[in-house]
């Protein structure tokens, strides 16, 4: 049975600095996130991605997100695999649950997640994770 999880989060802090810079049109960046979550799921999460900008300003990124968190009664942690595009101003991230990183009471854990950030939304952008348990 698939659950549904509604959620926001805040970014507590983003540190991104660029890599590689090429012909000073585009550039790779990498970002450390931290993060809190409320609503369905509850907790504070860590995150490492890697951006390509191009010359417009727009972007695309991949990275892995851990969260310590409460989810549906149940408490531990587990990792997103996310993958998103920034144009615009707007960011959109879809992610999928790792198979076997859930732990503690959220071990099992399986499912789908999403967000669409705008500059509108923050502090609180809306997260939602479709979720189930093996």
């Amino acid at each position: 049975m698939t659950t549904h999880a509604t959620a926001v989060f805040e970014v507590k802090a983003w540190d991104e600095k660029p890599y590689q810079e090429i012909e000073g049109r585009s550039k790779f960046t990498r970002a450390s996130v931290t993060k809190a979550y409320r609503g369905d799921i509850t907790g504070d999460a860590t995150a490492e991605s890697l951006m390509f900008y191009l010359a417009d300003g727009s972007a695309v990124f991949a990275g892995l997100e851990r969260l310590v968190a409460e989810l549906g009664g149940r408490t531990g942690s587990f990792v997103l695999q996310t993958s998103g595009t920034y144009r615009d101003g707007t960011a959109t991230c879809d992610c999928t649950v790792v198979p076997d990183s859930g732990s503690g009471e959220l071990r099992g854990l399986r499912g789908q997640g999403r967000f669409v950030a705008t500059h509108v939304d923050y502090p609180n952008v809306p997260f939602t994770l479709d979720y189930s348990f093996e």
